[in-house]
């Protein structure tokens, strides 16, 4: 779209010149498209999860990817985000999945502005697309501005993230729910799949010394969430919070493995708990 700036009565110098610049815009568009061609060099496309208080998981796993040849395409985990990797996922685009960034879960469960729908966390699994699977930002339901914040909140942990976005804290009740709702949807995952559990933190705020660390709540996360796995999903747990290198490192190493063996043996069926 482009702005007429003047109401479109006729045409006048201003509008002649603004509706001139629209139509040259349209035209090299068109040609633009046309000409293009898709470069020589195609990378494997992965598709990774990232949140503000996950991004230097994901900058260090990305990082990791690229040195091995692979292309990776980072979602924000705005809801919008996790469903567009995952129609990217059944469109058949992706190679493998680190989805470091769960965290539209749990709006989706508590009721978030963030949801991804039910459906989240699915896509990999039925298309057998080989993913590894972390609990990025799972100490958090997001909402907008702090006067926004649904009254029967209020009494909660909430954190001013900035102006336009307030982050509540889940309870260990909401995160035993979680754990579930993570462990039923990995159990039906058709390929590869492994579960890497950040021993120290889901987040950056999720440390501690920091507002939302609570070791009570990610560790009923955990229990519940393992307890609930089939031996068909491989499950790490990494004494280091989730920001932490090396933990980015070994999932992406995870993820390199499984994409390198389904080339090498397409029937592989993936890796064992």
């Amino acid at each position: 779209m482009m702005y007429s700036v003047v109401d479109i009565a006729g045409i006048n110098r201003l509008s002649e010149r603004i509706l001139s610049n629209a139509a040259a815009a349209i035209a090299g568009m068109a040609r633009a498209n046309a000409s293009f061609q898709p470069s020589v060099d195609i990378k494997p496309l992965v598709g990774a999860t990232m949140f503000g208080v996950t991004t230097p998981c994901v900058t260090e796993a990305r990082k990791r990817m690229e040195e091995h040849g692979y292309e990776v395409l980072v979602f924000h985990a705005t809801g919008t985000g996790g469903q567009s990797m995952e129609t990217l996922v059944n469109g058949g685009f992706l190679s493998g999945v680190l989805d470091i960034t769960t965290t539209e879960l749990a709006d989706e469960l508590v009721g978030g502005v963030l949801s991804a729908g039910p459906d989240r966390l699915e896509a990999a699994g039925k298309k057998g697309v080989p993913q590894v699977v972390s609990l990025g930002a799972l100490d958090m339901v997001n909402f907008g501005p702090m006067e926004t914040v649904p009254e029967k909140f209020r009494h909660r942990n909430l954190y001013k993230h900035n102006p336009t976005v307030t982050l509540m804290r889940t309870t260990p009740e909401e995160c035993a729910q979680l754990g579930k709702i993570i462990a039923q949807k990995l159990n039906m995952a058709t390929g590869p799949v492994s579960l890497f559990i950040p021993l120290k933190g889901f987040s950056m705020i999720d440390i501690e010394g920091q507002p939302f660390y609570d070791p009570v709540a990610d560790r009923m996360l955990i229990d519940n969430l393992t307890r609930e796995l089939n031996d068909t999903v491989e499950v790490r747990e990494l004494d280091m919070d989730i920001n932490d290198p090396r933990f980015a490192h070994a999932m992406a190493d995870r993820l390199l493995e499984y994409i390198e063996a389904r080339s090498s043996h397409p029937s592989n069926p993936g890796g064992s708990r």
